[in-house]
């Protein structure tokens, strides 16, 4: 059986119920529990019970807070998101999720944020800085609802989109389902990203290494 390291599944903006009926099907059946070492999620999960079924998938579960979190301070969501035996969400005693959060993978110090802090969103000039602040390899951010995979200034920024295709008014076009997943084997990388279109879902790959130097190679 082939060996593909750590694996650390990456998503967000997943909106349930206030905007998507559930994760589509497809990907479901992609997510195995216990497959994965991590779970990374950008925020927005729309209620507790999305949170408990992430720590279904995987041992560790990293969560940062999204501009519509169900467990904010002050926040009340629509009457109509509120679950048969979920707690009010301004009520509730969950712990809030942190704004910024790093992690270590391998040999990669990887930072996560929402997004809604950037401005403009998913502008990576912006997302550097924070990235500098964070003192990290790779940065996952959301918000923008469209996943991206990009090299800047020899580091990655990694947006695994919506897993939902929730709707975002910040997209004039319709949002394509998707997430991410890393492979991690040591000072190497291979990211994929799974998107569904249509009836199908399509994989595309990207693959980074880290030098003895610090710098991040591409191939």
């Amino acid at each position: 059986m082939a060996n593909f390291g750590e694996l650390v599944l990456v998503l967000g903006d997943m909106y349930i119920p206030q905007r998507a009926c559930s994760i589509p099907e497809k990907f479901k059946r992609m997510l195995v529990p216990n497959k994965m070492q991590h779970v990374l999620c950008t925020g927005n999960l729309g209620s507790r019970d999305q949170y408990e079924e992430l720590r279904n998938l995987a041992p560790n579960v990293h969560v940062v807070s999204g501009d519509y979190e169900y467990n904010s301070p002050g926040l009340t969501l629509p009457s109509h998101s509120h679950q048969p035996n979920t707690p009010n969400p301004t009520t509730q005693s969950a712990q809030y999720f942190p704004e910024t959060k790093v992690i270590q993978v391998g040999e990669f110090r990887i930072g996560m944020i929402h997004g809604h802090q950037v401005v403009p969103w998913g502008d990576h000039e912006s997302l550097a800085m924070i990235r500098r602040k964070l003192d990290c390899d790779v940065l996952i951010y959301g918000g923008t609802h469209k996943n991206e995979v990009v090299e800047h200034d020899g580091y990655y920024h990694i947006n695994p989109g919506s897993i939902t295709g929730a709707f975002s008014p910040a997209s004039t076009t319709k949002v394509i389902p998707s997430f991410v997943l890393l492979a991690v084997q040591g000072p190497k990388v291979v990211c994929y990203v799974y998107e569904l279109i249509g009836d199908d879902v399509d994989v595309s790959k990207t693959e980074f290494t880290k030098q003895s130097d610090g710098e991040i190679m591409t191939g």
